[in-house]
């Protein structure tokens, strides 16, 4: 039965996070679509707190409930999610887990052997947009598999770019570019490899500069800036011959530079870099920002 320990661990499954609000529903439907896409199993993880979602009522005391009660509940929404699944794609293979575990933890447990976890968030995009909620902050935060937070403007998300980007840094984002290719493949897609750069920085600090000198540093840096992307594409071309790819850099903010792109994309996706301390943000600012403001979902890959 769904949620009991005899339910098979389906290697490579889509893993989704589940309350019943109206963004995990956002997120129960992505990823329906993902599993299909790929064509593996579904998962439909609901953690602690057990408290199915409802809508706020007008200043009504909360009722005193019963824990095998709340549990009832839940697993009847579980299992209300699993059967809405099933009847969107029928053929496809759904269980539900009701877990006593926090959210979060189960989330991240269950990536381990997960092909791709999925998780809601609260917002639109945009800088003036909503945050992350805390459960999708701390799986995006501690995840070891691929992360896809649905997020974005609910108003426009049927709308079909046909285009993946990916944010790249340097050589440690190769496995993310990889990833990038392969969601373009899956989608029939163009991909947009995208890399920001700024200005040398004795440019900014100091009061005088020989012209040349630093006409020399900004024309030695953009062509660096030029070749991190066509590099890191060039490398996957043979292994994708079909992906249709661009390849550009922007001078400026990485973090405003994809929330930009974001609006014309149907995906996002970027290698989370984690530090090696166990300490403080475990999420780089640029990570953090662009899944705190996107206009279309981000797909996090673990990189070291």
């Amino acid at each position: 039965m769904p949620g009991t320990s005899e339910t098979p661990v389906l290697q490579g499954r889509v893993v989704v996070g589940y309350d019943g609000s109206p963004h995990a529903e956002r997120a129960l439907t992505r990823a329906i679509d993902e599993a299909v896409r790929r064509e593996t199993g579904l998962e439909i993880i609901l953690g602690a707190p057990w408290m199915p979602f409802a809508p706020p009522a007008a200043a009504a005391p909360a009722p005193v409930v019963e824990q095998r009660d709340l549990y009832r509940a839940t697993k009847e929404l579980a299992d209300e999610a699993a059967d809405r699944a099933r009847k969107a794609a029928p053929g496809l293979v759904v269980v539900a887990t009701v877990t006593g575990d926090p959210a979060a933890e189960a989330l991240v447990r269950a990536g381990e052997t997960a092909g791709l976890t999925v998780v809601g968030t609260r917002g639109h995009g945009g800088f003036t947009g909503l945050l992350l909620g805390s459960v999708s902050l701390r799986v995006a935060a501690h995840t070891h598999s691929p992360l896809l937070v649905v997020r974005g403007d609910p108003e426009v998300e049927d709308e079909v770019r046909d285009t993946v980007v990916a944010g790249v840094q340097g050589d440690a984002d190769r496995p993310a570019v990889r990833y990038a290719f392969e969601e373009a493949q899956r989608r029939d897609a163009r991909l947009r490899v995208l890399h920001a750069w700024t200005y040398p920085a004795p440019l900014g600090g100091m009061p005088t500069v020989d012209a040349d000198g630093a006409r020399e540093q900004v024309a030695e840096q953009r062509r660096f800036a030029e070749a991190v992307p066509r590099y890191a594409a060039s490398q996957l071309h043979d292994a994708y011959p079909l992906v249709r790819v661009e390849t550009d850099h922007e001078l400026g903010s990485a973090a405003g530079m994809l929330v930009h792109a974001s609006r014309t994309a149907d995906l996002v996706v970027l290698g989370a870099h984690r530090p090696r301390h166990r300490f403080g943000m475990r999420l780089g600012p640029v990570t953090h920002a662009v899944l705190h403001h996107a206009h279309c979902p981000v797909l996090l890959v673990p990189v070291e």
